[in-house]
């Protein structure tokens, strides 16, 4: 019976060894893609887009911040349409931007008592 037990747990313990091995070479592996994945496709690109899906969609939006409205929020335009933004003080990061420069937010979209608006988690400046 012991000679059972030892070649029991020893298997066990190669099967969850070589489990953890392919687990971390799968990780690795797809932490180096940069390009499109499936869930790509539900990412809104457009104020259009954001402005027509679910709350709680992600959005990565490329434009121009061309309005400060009240406190932490602007408004957003690119070519299909504007949208509010929400930028939390934190983003800016002492940058200034102006309307003519182009951004891309990155967020998610959210709704208030005045309708949807983009809740920005990063802001890049492109040009």
């Amino acid at each position: 019976m012991n000679t059972l037990q030892n070649f029991s747990r020893r298997s066990a313990a190669k099967m969850f060894l070589g489990i953890s091995v392919a687990l971390v070479m799968a990780t690795s592996a797809s932490a180096q893609f940069t390009g499109d994945s499936v869930g790509s496709s539900r990412v809104a690109k457009t104020v259009e887009q954001a402005k027509s899906g679910r709350i709680g969609r992600d959005v990565s939006l490329t434009g121009h911040i061309v309005k400060h409205l009240h406190r932490d929020h602007y408004l957003f335009r690119d070519n299909t349409g504007e949208i509010r933004v929400e930028i939390e003080p934190i983003l800016w990061r002492g940058r200034r931007v102006n309307p003519d420069m182009t951004v891309r937010l990155r967020g998610d979209v959210d709704r208030d008592f005045r309708g949807r608006y983009i809740s920005v988690e990063r802001m890049q400046i492109l040009k």
